[in-house]
C-alpha cells in the first residue's frame, strides 16, 4: 500500500461523560481470586507511592507519601496497613469489608510514632498467626531476564524479616506477584467490563487532552508554554509528564520534563500524558516539511500499521514482535524497546510482546501500542503511541450493553481508522485512544496526517 502525507481532520468521537466506576464487589472477587490462586492463608500486597498499581486493583486505594500494605486473609479477612496520612485517605477503599490499622513506621521521617511503631505487631494484630503461610507481592518479579538462580522479592527487605518474624521463618513465604502481574494470565491482565469501560474513559481523556499540546506547538515559545495548552484536569497521573524538544545534531531526551528552553523550527519534538489506564505521546519535527524525515516517518508508520495487522485473539506475542522488527527493518530502523506492553493503573506491568514469546494475546488484555523507532538522528524523533483492548465478541456484547456511549466512541474510531487513515482492524481491536494512529510527522502541520492508500 501506498502512504501519503494527507489533510484529515480529528473529528469529535462522542462525548464522554462521567467517568464508569468499578463496583466494590468487582473489588471484593479481585481479592478472594488473588488469594485463591496464591493458594497461601494469607496473602500481603506490598505498595508505595510509585508502586500502587497492584494494591489499587485489589482495592481502589492506593497510598499517598508513604507505603501501605494490603493483607487478605482466612474467613475473608481484609486489612489495609496505612501510615499517618493514609490513615484519613483509606476511607476512599472499594473493597468492601476492609479494616484500616494504622502502622506509623510506614509514615514519613519526623512523624509521630509513639502509638505502633512496629510492623510485627500490627501483622500479629491483623491476624497473622505462627506456621501460617503468606504469599508476597512486590512490584515485579523475578524472571529469567533477571536471573531465576538468585529468588527474592521486590519488597523492602524490613517486610520480609517482619512477615517470616510472625509466620515462623522464610519457608512460610512465597513468591506470588505473577499471580497478578503474570503477561497471559495475571489476575490484572485479563479485565472485566467494568474496568475496561473505566480506561476506555481515561484514554480518550488523555489523547484528547495531549492532542492541543500538538497542534498548537510554535517557534519562539518555551517548553513550558508549548505544554501549558494541556487542559489537565488533575486526574491521577502513572508517569510524570513529559515535553522535550531539541535542535539538529542535539539529543531529544524523551523521557525528560519541560524547561524554558525557547522552540525553533526544525527542532525535534516530543510529549507524553499518562493518566491512571492509558498513555498518549507524540513526537515529530517542529516544521512544516522536511522530506528525509518523511521518509523515515513512512516507515515508522508502516511499522504501526503491521502492529494492527499482526495482533488479534490468540497471537503469541511473539509473532508480534517479530512481524513488527521485520517491517521496521524495512527503514534500518528497530523498536527500542518491546513493541507494545499491557497496561493499566502504572504505564507497563509486563508485556507478552517479547522475542520468541508464546504467551497469547487473549481478551481483557488493555495493550499500550507502543513502538519507539531507533536508531534517530540527533535532533529527529518519532512516536505515535495509543491505547487499545483486545475484546472478543462476548466482551464487546456486553461492552455495547452496558456502556453504550463507550461502545459508540469505540465504533467511530474503528470506522476513522478504516476510512480516514486507511488501515481496518479486525473486529476484536478497540480503539481506545480518540487520536487513534493519527501521526503528524509535522507538528506545523498538525491537520496532515500519514495514511494508507
Amino acid at each position: 500500500m501506498t502512504v501519503r502525507l494527507s489533510p484529515v481532520a480529528l473529528p469529535d468521537f462522542g462525548p464522554l461523560g462521567v467517568q464508569p466506576e468499578v463496583p466494590s464487589a468487582i473489588f471484593a472477587a479481585r481479592a478472594d481470586e488473588a488469594l485463591r490462586r496464591a493458594g497461601t492463608d494469607w496473602l500481603a500486597v506490598y505498595a508505595d507511592r510509585e508502586h500502587f498499581g497492584n494494591i489499587a486493583f485489589l482495592s481502589g486505594f492506593e497510598p499517598r507519601f508513604e507505603e501501605a500494605l494490603l493483607l487478605l486473609g482466612p474467613d475473608g479477612r481484609r486489612v489495609l496497613l496505612t501510615g499517618n496520612e493514609s490513615e484519613s485517605y483509606a476511607p476512599l477503599a472499594r473493597l468492601p469489608r476492609l479494616e484500616v490499622l494504622l502502622m506509623q513506621g510506614f509514615s514519613l521521617m519526623g512523624q509521630d510514632r509513639s502509638r505502633y511503631p512496629r510492623l510485627g505487631e500490627r501483622l500479629k494484630d491483623a491476624g497473622i498467626g505462627k506456621g501460617q503461610s503468606i504469599g508476597v507481592v512486590g512490584w515485579k518479579y523475578m524472571t529469567p531476564e533477571v536471573g531465576e538462580t538468585e529468588p527474592g522479592y521486590f519488597v523492602p527487605d524490613f517486610l520480609i524479616e517482619a512477615l517470616a518474624g510472625v509466620a515462623g521463618g522464610r519457608d512460610l513465604l512465597s513468591e506470588a506477584t505473577s499471580h497478578l502481574l503474570h503477561p497471559a494470565n495475571g489476575l490484572r491482565t485479563i479485565l472485566d467490563v467494568d474496568q475496561t469501560a473505566a480506561f476506555e474513559w481515561i484514554a480518550a481523556k488523555v489523547s484528547s487532552q495531549l492532542w492541543p499540546v500538538v497542534a498548537g506547538a510554535r517557534p519562539g515559545e518555551t517548553e513550558f508554554e508549548a505544554l501549558s495548552r494541556l487542559p489537565y484536569e488533575g486526574d491521577p497521573l502513572n508517569v510524570h509528564t513529559m515535553f522535550a524538544s531539541a535542535s539538529a545534531g542535539e539529543n531529544v531526551i524523551g523521557l525528560r520534563s519541560p524547561t524554558a528552553r525557547k522552540l525553533e523550527q526544525g527542532d525535534g519534538v516530543t510529549t507524553a500524558l499518562g493518566l491512571w489506564g492509558a498513555l498518549s505521546s507524540r513526537a515529530g519535527l517542529l516544521d512544516t516539511e522536511n522530506a528525509e524525515f518523511l521518509e523515515v516517518a513512512t516507515h515508522y508508520f508502516n511499522g504501526l500499521c503491521t502492529w494492527y495487522e499482526t495482533v488479534g485473539l490468540g497471537v503469541p506475542g511473539g509473532t508480534v514482535d517479530a512481524a513488527v522488527k521485520e517491517t521496521l527493518a524495512k527503514g534500518k530502523l528497530r523498536p527500542a524497546l518491546n513493541p507494545g506492553h499491557l497496561g493499566g493503573h502504572e504505564e507497563w506491568h509486563h508485556t507478552p510482546i517479547r522475542p520468541g514469546s508464546t504467551e497469547q494475546l487473549a481478551s481483557g488484555m488493555l495493550l499500550q501500542v507502543d513502538v519507539i523507532p531507533t536508531p534517530l538522528p540527533a535532533g529527529w524523533s518519532l512516536n505515535c503511541e495509543d491505547t487499545v483492548v483486545l475484546a472478543d465478541a462476548a466482551l464487546r456484547a456486553e461492552i455495547s450493553q452496558r456502556y453504550p456511549q463507550a461502545w459508540a466512541r469505540i465504533e467511530a474510531r474503528r470506522k476513522f481508522m478504516a476510512e480516514k487513515i486507511g488501515v481496518p482492524l479486525k473486529a476484536e481491536i478497540l480503539p481506545l485512544s480518540s487520536t487513534p494512529l493519527y501521526l503528524a510527522p509535522f507538528w506545523l502541520r498538525a491537520d496532515h496526517v500519514l495514511t494508507r492508500a
